[in-house]
């Protein structure tokens, strides 16, 4: 027996869950605090004294220093969770700690590690199932909820949810339904600058040349994916005299090749790679505008907006005129803004955007304010997509309320892992008004009779006065997609979790076969 108190004893072979369960709750506590209209910030410090100040919970579990395995592995399904839906890491996290530890209770009291995990997975089930029942879906940009989901996820800051919703709007309602687009794609940081939404797209680089062109109307656009250069030939080729001959032979080819583009009228290039000093002469005295080394993001938005074909350089080279011409796209004005080091495109002939620039006047508040803008756009897209639920942790209440009487249908020990789950949709609740400086034991026992009686999911706990208001008409929501996914990530995690029996420290390879 393994002694954890004065008063407690455990057998061994719980020890490595015992391990994974503080480790978890650790991780919980370093952002719970964060959670709800009343969370507080964090203060991060690196070894350089560098500083990062965040609300976020995923920025907070990315920049921590963490050892522990089971505490990796339940940030990297908080990351999991942000990069497929943008939001809900916290109370991912927050729902997972508790279903753990009670998980783990339960089983310190003899209930076997299977049948919790099976009784979690039916309550699993059923969330879901409960999640789809009380949600309502958008009907429109006009619809309240819309802005409302933009002025929570950022943070209540309503300049940010005014640009979030407009460069919405300027994108369209048909493009924020499709799974490969990314709102959040479309939001950049620049300091010194007024946050504002530019309808257009903006790529991150100047031109090459100063003596190009600042501002062009009527734009011809050619897109590269790689360098705009003369083939090249290997180094030991160009030692003998052949080799010689045949790169002027390449080189002049190249400039030769290179007057397609004007015949094609092409009047901006922007390249994945580098750009040879051969085409950059020719593009000066073309007047030409250049870029290179664009991201493949700005290249391929670049593409869509102006309905341009990215090609290699060798396309060039190959290609008649008349086959080229459906490689190129068209704007109706670019500009490069010296003073931000970065150049904008209107009046795109392809697909409709816009661009949200983020602006602040020190670094730090930049930052902050580009993950709220993101934080923001992701819940607006999933809500639009599928939909919102009452927030503030009250749905996440109601259900567990109805999985109480879920749990009396079953008549064997599966029924621990509901009161499992159970814990872990009450947990968001009471972090939430604990940040409000409220009792969670007063405030959440009010709230269940209020709920009961009434079967209404929409009534919560308003977080200044802690009396109970109706969500719905306060405009208090959440997307639907965020909280499934914060769910069953949690589920994940904690079922994964609550398996493992032996933490075993693998071999060093690095030692040879026997770790020697």
């Amino acid at each position: 027996m393994k002694q954890v108190s004065n008063k407690t004893e455990i057998d061994e072979r719980w020890s490595a869950l015992i391990t994974n369960t503080s480790a978890v709750r650790a991780i919980s506590s370093a952002i719970e605090g964060t959670i709800g209209p009343k969370g507080l910030d964090t203060l991060l410090v690196d070894k350089f004294g560098d500083i990062v100040v965040t609300n976020a919970g995923v920025t907070i579990l990315e920049k921590m220093e963490v050892n522990h395995p089971a505490a990796k592995m339940l940030i990297n399904l908080a990351q999991s969770q942000h990069k497929k839906i943008g939001d809900g890491t916290t109370t991912a996290v927050i729902m997972a700690s508790a279903i753990i530890k009670e998980g783990v209770d339960k089983i310190l009291k003899g209930v076997p590690p299977a049948k919790i995990i099976t009784g979690i997975k039916l309550a699993g089930e059923k969330v879901i199932q409960l999640l789809d029942k009380y949600a309502q879906k958008l009907n429109s940009f006009n619809d309240p909820f819309f802005y409302k989901v933009a002025f929570i996820a950022g943070r209540e800051k309503e300049e940010i949810a005014k640009l979030i919703v407009k460069l919405a709007q300027l994108i369209g309602e048909e493009r924020l339904f499709k799974e490969e687009f990314k709102l959040v794609d479309h939001i950049i940081a620049k300091p010194y600058v007024e946050s504002q939404v530019f309808e257009g797209i903006i790529i991150s680089r100047s031109k090459i040349n100063e003596e190009m062109p600042q501002k062009i109307k009527d734009v011809v656009v050619l897109c590269i994916y790689d360098e705009l250069a003369p083939q090249n030939l290997q180094p030991e080729i160009l030692k003998t005299e052949e080799g010689i001959r045949k790169f002027m032979e390449l080189q002049e080819s190249f400039r030769s090749n290179l007057s397609k583009l004007s015949s094609l009228g092409v009047n901006f290039i922007a390249t994945a790679r580098s750009i040879d000093p051969i085409a950059e002469e020719f593009m000066v005295e073309k007047g030409i505008m250049g870029v290179k080394r664009v991201s493949r993001r700005e290249l391929e938005s670049l593409a869509r907006f102006t309905g341009a074909r990215i090609v290699r350089c060798t396309t060039i080279l190959e290609k008649t005129v008349e086959e080229l011409s459906g490689i190129i796209g068209f704007a109706e004005f670019i500009e490069e803004d010296k003073n931000l080091n970065f150049i904008k495109l209107k009046g795109g002939k392809g697909e409709k955007m816009a661009t949200l620039i983020v602006g602040g006047a020190t670094e730090e508040v930049i930052e902050e304010k580009e993950r709220i803008a993101k934080d923001s756009a992701s819940a607006l897209q999933a809500a639009w997509q599928g939909g919102v639920v009452p927030g503030e942790g009250a749905v996440e209440f109601f259900i567990a309320l109805k999985l109480e009487e879920f749990k009396r249908t079953l008549s064997d020990l599966s029924s621990a892992g509901v009161e499992c789950v159970i814990e872990g949709l009450v947990s968001p609740i009471r972090q939430i008004l604990n940040n409000a400086g409220f009792s969670p034991l007063e405030k959440s026992t009010l709230l269940a009779r209020a709920q009961l009686e009434s079967e209404n999911p929409a009534l919560g706990i308003d977080c200044d006065s802690g009396k109970i208001i109706n969500l719905w008409e306060e405009g208090i929501v959440d997307p639907l997609p965020v909280k499934k996914c914060a769910f069953q990530t949690a589920l994940e995690v904690a079922c994964t979790i609550l398996r493992i029996n032996t933490i075993i420290k693998m071999q060093d390879k690095n030692k040879g076969e026997m770790g020697l």
